[in-house]
């Protein structure tokens, strides 16, 4: 079979000769030749490209695959790209780098920290696997150049990633510390692509730091000095979905005064082939179970998660709406887009001040990506605090000068933009376990606060629709077919704009994608919003997927059943607008 293309065996052969990993091209040679080359054709197929998310992919040998070969050469690019943009007469660009505890990701690290010491740049390794926002916390704290995070954040097991931060003397002000965006992303993956082969590329054998325990210590003293005294009485279960959140975690939570702490045993520990959730992400159907089941049997108050580099949360609250006491059936997760209003909520109630390191003229200012739901728009109104929208993903969300909070739907949020300058699971899920206890001493829940926020402004209710693609060559068409032929309606509103993202909408950058509106026209009762609905239809920046995100805006009306009315109308609502999008989407 292998003879059958010649062309793709040479092309195996020729990586397998300049591949760093012996067994990775072992690998490679026998699966082309002992008769399985096509099963290599993907991973010969193109490389795997360098772009503002960083790299990431299945582990396995080829260039378009997350193996210790590329990431020799997008280090050496890195380095590259450093030493043009700090310049010979200014010192080593000082670089930190971390890990995850999925599998090769120390590999991938330490390769990391070879090559950019060869590159000439100084290095620290951070001492272990630790979460992503440590590392972000540290490319601020140390004043480094840029930051390298080898994780895949959520995706399956097989996955890897290389992220990249930049900072110091590469990007000052409100990029520092910030994940890479344009211009920045070209001009490193066009020296990934000018680099050596592989095994030509030089790594250095020792010379980098390993950092020691004062820079975690830091961390940590940084997120547990956001609580000023309060309530601390909640019996809590977390798990860290077999990443490297929990201890971390479990350190802050101790540090703040919450020590009725039970850790999901099963998911406690890091483990790369994360045996108990095909998906070790907090948002996956199932996800949650073992941590509900717990949390049932032991009456705790609140389940909090993060993902495996610990750079999402997510809270379940107990809903008697939904079943009985002592039942995970009586469990309601909080969508992103909640938590995020929470937050927000929180954050302007606890101190409207604008950040450290922001110019003080700047006025406060929230954000949340143009895909999130708009209800934090309506709570900044309320504070008289500005509100943004950016562009998907948290490189342009902590971009956002005078930035005190943001979030993105994606369970993703900045509570603390002078500690770390991107999405942050451990600081925003003590934030939430903070305002969770002081709600608990009223006598009330997240689920009240969240009552209180749709009577003030509206019942508003967000949901994903997605779907998994094989071939992401169909993304334009669907585009360009709702461009061209867009519904009538949404859920029964009519639809009021059709906006094609590429043109640029907001006053943001083109990005692909389509939003549809439809707004009824005045407000609500007491100034609320009115009814309203909204769909946007984006491709996935880091998964084979095209996402759809709906909400749905319904006004409260008077009456003790006001709320109660608006919540089954926007459900019902919600349900119509999903099938309504499948069906466009189909």
């Amino acid at each position: 079979m292998s003879a059958a293309d010649p062309a793709l065996l040479a092309a195996v052969e020729a990586w397998a000769a300049a591949d760093v990993d012996p067994d990775d091209a072992r690998e490679a040679l026998d699966a082309a030749r002992g008769g399985g080359l096509e099963t290599l054709r993907d991973a010969w197929t193109g490389s795997l490209q360098f772009g503002t998310a960083g790299l990431r992919g299945a582990m396995a040998p080829g260039p378009n695959r997350m193996n210790r070969s590329v990431v020799v050469r997008a280090a050496a690019g890195l380095g590259a790209y450093l030493r043009e943009q700090v310049g010979p007469a200014a010192g080593a660009p000082l670089v930190v780098v971390g890990h995850d505890a999925r599998h090769r990701s120390g590999v991938f690290a330490t390769d990391s920290a070879a090559v950019l010491t060869a590159a000439g740049c100084r290095v620290v390794l951070l001492p272990g696997a630790l979460p992503t926002p440590v590392l972000a916390h540290a490319v601020r704290r140390l004043g480094a150049d840029a930051g390298v995070m080898v994780t895949a954040s959520h995706n399956p097991k097989d996955d890897n990633g290389y992220k990249v931060y930049l900072g110091g003397r590469v990007a000052p002000g409100p990029g520092e510390g910030v994940q890479i965006v344009p211009p920045a992303d070209a001009g490193i993956a066009a020296r990934i692509a000018a680099a050596p082969a592989p095994v030509d590329v030089p790594r250095a054998g020792d010379g980098w730091e390993v950092a020691d325990a004062s820079l975690l210590d830091g961390y940590v003293d940084a997120v547990v000095g956001l609580l000023p005294p309060g309530p601390r009485g909640l019996r809590l279960v977390t798990t860290a979905m077999h990443g490297v959140g929990q201890p971390v975690l479990s350190r802050v939570l101790a540090g703040a005064g919450f020590t009725d702490v039970t850790p999901v045993p099963e998911q406690a520990e890091p483990d790369p082939d994360f045996p108990t959730v095909p998906f070790p992400n907090p948002e996956e159907p199932g996800a949650l179970d073992l941590a509900l089941d717990l949390a049932a049997r032991s009456g705790a108050d609140l389940v909090v998660a993060v993902d495996p580099d610990a750079d999402r949360s997510s809270v379940a609250v107990p809903d008697p709406a939904r079943g009985p006491a002592g039942s995970a059936a009586g469990w309601r997760q909080l969508t992103g887009d909640e938590v995020g209003a929470l937050l927000g909520e929180h954050v302007l109630t606890r101190s409207p001040a604008p950040v450290e390191g922001v110019d003080p003229d700047e006025p406060a200012t929230v954000a949340c990506s143009l895909v999130s739901g708009s209800l934090l728009h309506r709570v900044a109104a309320a504070h008289g605090v500005r509100s943004a929208s950016t562009l998907t993903g948290f490189k342009w969300i902590a971009r956002t000068p005078g930035l005190v909070m943001g979030y993105e739907e994606a369970i993703g949020y900045c509570v603390a933009p002078s500690v770390v300058r991107d999405k942050d699971g451990i600081s925003a899920s003590l934030l939430l376990v903070e305002l969770a206890a002081a709600e608990a001493a009223r006598g009330r829940s997240l689920l009240d606060r969240l009552d209180a926020l749709a009577l003030a402004h509206g019942v508003h209710v967000t949901a994903p629709v997605t779907l998994r693609l094989e071939d992401m060559s169909v993304v334009g068409p669907v585009l360009a077919r709702l461009l061209a032929e867009p519904p009538a309606d949404l859920a029964g509103t009519a639809v009021t704009s059709v906006e094609d993202l590429a043109a640029g909408v907001d006053g943001l950058p083109p990005t692909t994608g389509v939003r549809l509106r439809a707004v009824e026209p005045g407000a609500g009762p007491g100034g609320a919003a009115a009814r309203a609905a909204r769909v946007v239809v984006r491709p996935s920046g880091t998964e084979p997927k095209l996402k759809a995100y709906l909400e749905v805006v319904e006004p409260v009306g008077t009456g003790p059943d006001g709320l109660a009315a608006a919540r089954a109308g926007g459900g019902e609502r919600m349900a119509r607008l999903a099938d309504q999008v499948r069906a466009l989407l189909a």
